[in-house]
């Protein structure tokens, strides 16, 4: 079906995977007058428990919440959330701080549960006449040239086509339309996927018989172990998620060896003995719960002339150490609603233009994440990035409207794009870093000479990046 028509919202399009991004895709499309079919291969969520090893809860902040805000559920969303305002961070001998997110109080990031989340989003989506949402339907290629897609039913195993006047992938790191960019060879098509050597299991802090939280509710929990770390989000029901991240085949622990209960109680014992003592259900969880592993993401171009479009993490899947995943995803629509807004000529021109304006954001989110994994498993405990945190609070907090530390740019600060955060948080790093090393700032001096030595550090090596022509 040809499709350079001019845009209307008379249309039909076809969203592929309704997970959290396709879910929001299609509320806003339909809001805005669009016919959407959504085909999800799973169950519907809201009539089965689907987690299956799947992280259940997820970190929800500033950019998420942007496009809440788009589609009117800022308040309904609220009431699944939970504070976090910092990581509390556990050492060897069960010894914790919490290191704050921010130097403002108004400034934290929330745990949310996906499914009810999702939950919401589905339900708002199909309460528009012009949307419709089929279940247990797998999508198995696309045709990008004709924008045609098929399908296979779960249970009658029958298989079907489906077309539209575009289709929009949003089916998550195994994307059906990104497999049929890359195997049908009629363009040029850039992929990669890069595994981290580190898996990671879900496990569980249960509630307290009366229904009360183990350990301190209002924070993200992080054992740092330097090769690898736990951390554990709350769940409303009085639980925490927690997740261990861990080498599949290197150090003295790794999931290859991990084989028997007296060895998984073992590792716990010597590495996370204050967790150990909260997690009698330690050892079911570990052998009931699949290893999953940890990747990045990465293709070019995302849409085919004005057919297809790739979106979230089809396009763009980060492993989840900067807790950006969902956020991107969400700010993906966030991002392609304003390209809408601009009423260009064509569907190719919408795609052309939005990929244009947010791959450079992703690419970054991309690196930031995997930066952040060995922040968490190591430099969390280290001296000189204790007393950078510190420094780095004092300021936010003396002078909340001239500095952010690198996580506040890309965590609470939603108008600007994730590349510049990373850009200005790197170099602000750097040169506080630089500055504690050589001892020309210590956090006892004054707060107004570090801000300005740190501001003409960051400058200068913004300016000696822009010189070397590394952006």
């Amino acid at each position: 079906m040809a499709n350079n028509n001019k845009l209307n919202n008379q249309q039909n399009i076809l969203i592929i995977g309704a997970g959290l991004c396709g879910s929001l895709l299609a509320l806003r499309l339909g809001q805005r007058g669009f016919h959407v079919t959504v085909y999800e291969m799973r169950p519907d969520l809201r009539k089965t428990d689907i987690s299956a090893g799947r992280s259940i809860n997820l970190a929800f902040s500033d950019r998420g919440n942007k496009a809440m805000k788009l589609v009117g559920l800022e308040d309904k969303v609220k009431e699944l959330c939970i504070p976090m305002n910092g990581r509390m961070i556990h050492d060897k001998e069960g010894q914790t701080f919490l290191s704050n997110y921010s130097g403002r109080d108004y400034e934290y990031i929330n745990s949310i549960s996906r499914g009810e989340l999702n939950s919401l989003l589905l339900t708002e989506a199909e309460k528009h006449e012009n949307v419709t949402i089929h279940f247990n339907k797998k999508c198995k290629s696309v045709d990008f040239e004709n924008t045609t897609a098929l399908f296979q039913d779960y249970n009658t195993k029958d298989e079907f086509v489906e077309d539209a006047d575009c289709i929009i992938a949003t089916d998550g790191a195994g994307s059906a339309l990104r497999k049929s960019y890359y195997l049908g060879k009629k363009f040029l098509f850039s992929f990669s996927q890069d595994y981290l050597s580190h898996g990671y299991k879900e496990l569980s802090i249960l509630p307290t018989e009366t229904g009360d939280y183990k350990t301190y509710k209002n924070a993200l929990h992080i054992w740092p172990r330097s090769s690898f770390m736990l951390i554990a989000l709350p769940n409303l029901d009085g639980s925490f998620t927690v997740t261990l991240f861990l080498s599949y085949a290197e150090g003295e622990y790794n999931f290859n060896n991990l084989t028997t209960p007296e060895l998984v109680t073992a590792f716990f014992q010597k590495e996370f003995p204050d967790a150990l003592a909260i997690m009698p259900n330690l050892v079911d969880d570990f052998f009931e719960n699949p290893t999953a592993a940890l990747g990045t993401v990465k293709c070019s171009p995302w849409h085919y002339k004005g057919n297809t479009l790739l979106m979230g993490d089809s396009a763009h899947a980060i492993v989840p150490f900067y807790g950006q995943g969902m956020n991107a995803s969400f700010e993906d629509v966030v991002e392609f609603d304003k390209v809408l807004n601009q009423n260009l000529d064509s569907w190719e021109a919408t795609f052309e233009t939005y990929e244009k304006n947010r791959k450079k954001d992703t690419d970054a989110i991309a690196d930031l994440a995997i930066d952040n994994f060995h922040e968490m498993k190591g430099h969390v405990a280290n001296p000189i990035f204790q007393e950078k945190r510190k420094i780095e609070m004092a300021l936010e907090k003396e002078f909340p409207n001239q500095y952010s530390s690198k996580y506040s740019l890309v965590t609470f600060n939603e108008n600007i794009g994730y590349r510049q955060a990373m850009l200005q948080g790197r170099a602000q790093d750097k040169a506080i870093l630089n500055m504690l090393t050589d001892k020309v700032i210590s956090s006892e001096d004054n707060l107004k000479d570090i801000l300005d030595k740190v501001n003409a550090g960051t400058e200068a090596i913004l300016e000696d990046d822009r010189i070397a022509g590394l952006y």
